[in-house]
């Protein structure tokens, strides 16, 4: 399928598509017989490739934390222990953006009475 077909099975515009495949995560084909453009094939099984990179970005792994885990976890690299540990590591970097999170709206909060005050 070319990209565009991808970019409407999977949600995803096809300028992050394009840096997806910049950043390493699966090359589509140029087809070699033709040479009047530059399209390329994109093979079906990418649409749930993409759905794992989405699903792994909505809870809080980076591109490079993505790439390491895609590879290692299609390549049976890691045990559950592994991928248990992973879980739990980004579970503690949530809570303590969480916990740093209050603390900033503790402080906004402050401010704001402050400023009712004419304090501030």
């Amino acid at each position: 399928m070319l990209i565009n077909e991808l970019s409407k099975q999977t949600g995803v515009s096809i300028h992050t598509l394009r840096y997806y495949e910049n950043f390493g995560f699966f090359n589509g084909v140029a087809d070699e017989k033709t040479k009047t453009n530059n399209y390329k094939n994109y093979d079906e099984s990418l649409v749930e490739t993409i759905a794992l990179i989405k699903e792994a970005k909505e809870v809080g792994f980076t591109l490079s934390e993505i790439k390491y885990l895609l590879s290692s976890w299609t390549n049976n690299k890691f045990t559950v222990a592994n991928k248990m540990e992973i879980a739990n590591v980004k579970i503690n970097e949530i809570d303590a953006k969480i916990r740093q999170l209050k603390q900033v709206k503790s402080k906004l909060i402050r401010m704001l009475k402050d400023i009712e005050n004419g304090d501030c």
